[in-house]
């Protein structure tokens, strides 16, 4: 792949619509699989070795980054294609595997410890991407997607529970109007894919596999120390996330963690409007509504007024959230000023420790355009399910059990850091086509690093 100088470092809209054999060499040299091809072939031991694991774990691998439809299409390309099958290490189309060999190394791929193994190599790319991507996972947004799924038999799906793994299961959603009115019902049988993804790289961080009955709030804590143990210490300062993830827990998670939450509060409060500052009585005129903004009242006008307090920053010693008199702060005459301010020049300041309620008062408040800025990276998680979904298949719906599906879906994710990788590490060229040239090719501190990485996994 070659990517102007002038295209984010992730490109995604640069990816091939039919990758050349050269970017699915790369792509085959940037999976770090080694452990997982020797725990397969350990579990393998003196039996039969007609199609070895390294050629079943490529065809797995080429069927996603082709985005064929199925595994029977990308067979039937090896079949038709020498340089392709050469790629895998496939000499003749007679040693081309069948169908039911790819539905039994699927079955065993998903597998412990194989599965987790296929998990470690999504994060050993993930974890090198942050050490040379210095902004990498900086700011975060997390959402959960519908995937589609069969059930096994009986026994296998027994099996398949006893082992730790979700088995599929019918899930619903409603989407909801301001006014709380059912708009729109998605029902679907399988399972939830639960993702965080960085906000400006569009590069899935961590993902966890649950059926249709895991809330997102439940599993947001593990997909959050997964996404940690990838990224360099310290690395996440925010994380979006809408309703779903309004908790007590949550808030308490990610408090503990140093990171501001970016989350929609649930509308829970039923005939309130708004409630009394905790620590004031009655004389004061500080109140405060459901999604913990701050407002004073001007006692004075009739009738009375309320205004919105003036955020003026978070205090870290102090773990509180400090407001200014909007008045003084942008500069209009109030008539409750003389009451209100006194003789300070710089106004009434009202101080608003966390602990009263994290959950009500996140160290970012959500009447902040800064908030509405950073929740909108939430439909950065939308783009990465719609590339899984519609470019590599992660929703493919025919597979059958739960460890053919983890299998899948861990693949994907894999070819999806790996492409990531790929991206990153691409040369850039400057000048112009018009000129019937790509101009100067050069690569980048980050693509020489990732280069490297490559070169010395191979050598």
């Amino acid at each position: 792949m070659r990517i102007a100088f002038t295209k984010p470092l992730f490109a995604w809209d640069e990816l091939e619509d039919s990758p050349s054999l050269t970017t699915l060499r790369e792509l085959l040299a940037a999976l770090p699989d080694g452990k997982l091809l020797d725990s397969l072939r350990q579990a393998r031991g003196k039996g039969r070795d007609d199609y070895p694991v390294h050629v079943l774990w490529g065809v797995v691998v080429l069927s996603i980054a082709c985005r064929h439809l199925d595994v029977e299409a990308c067979l039937a390309e090896l079949r038709r294609n020498a340089g392709l099958r050469r790629l895998i290490g496939i000499e003749q189309e007679s040693q081309v595997p069948h169908g039911w060999n790819m539905s039994r190394f699927l079955a065993v791929l998903g597998e412990s410890p194989h599965r987790e193994l296929l998990h470690e190599v999504f994060n050993a790319l993930i974890q090198e991407l942050g050490r040379v991507v210095p902004d990498l996972g900086a700011n975060t947004a997390g959402d959960a997607t519908q995937l589609s799924g069969r059930v096994a038999e009986q026994s296998i799906a027994a099996a398949e529970a006893a082992a730790g793994l979700p088995q599929p299961s019918g899930g619903r959603k409603e989407y909801t109007d301001d006014a709380g009115r059912v708009t729109k019902v998605v029902e679907w049988f399988g399972y939830k894919l639960h993702l965080l993804v960085d906000v400006k790289h569009e590069v899935a961080l961590a993902y966890e596999v649950t059926d249709t009955k895991a809330g997102d709030g439940e599993t947001l804590p593990a997909l959050l120390t997964q996404a940690q143990a990838n990224l360099p210490d310290d690395r996440i300062q925010t994380l979006a996330y809408d309703k779903a993830a309004d908790t007590n827990e949550v808030h308490a998670v990610l408090s503990a963690a140093k990171i501001k939450p970016v989350i929609q509060n649930r509308s829970l409060w039923k005939e309130e409007h708004e409630r009394m500052l905790p620590g004031h009585d009655g004389n004061s005129n500080i109140v405060y509504d459901e999604a913990g903004t701050l407002y004073c009242y001007d006692r004075v006008s009739q009738p009375m007024v309320r205004h919105q307090m003036a955020y003026i920053g978070y205090e870290p010693d102090r773990e509180a959230i400090k407001y200014r008199c909007p008045a003084k702060h942008e500069g209009w005459e109030c008539p409750m000023s003389a009451l209100c301010n006194g003789a300070k020049s710089y106004g009434k300041t009202v101080r608003v420790p966390r602990e009263i309620d994290l959950r009500r008062f996140p160290e970012l408040p959500r009447a902040t355009k800064k908030f509405e800025r950073l929740y909108k990276g939430r439909t950065s998680v939308e783009r990465v399910n719609a590339r899984l979904k519609i470019f590599w298949g992660v929703d493919d719906g025919n597979l059958k059990g739960s460890r053919r599906f983890h299998a899948w879906v861990g693949a994907v994710l894999a070819v999806h850091a790996a492409f990531a990788t790929l991206l990153a590490s691409a040369p850039r060229y400057e000048g112009g086509r018009s000129q019937g040239t790509l101009g100067k090719l050069r690569l980048s501190p980050i693509a020489q690093a990732l280069r490297e990485r490559v070169t010395s996994a191979v050598t």
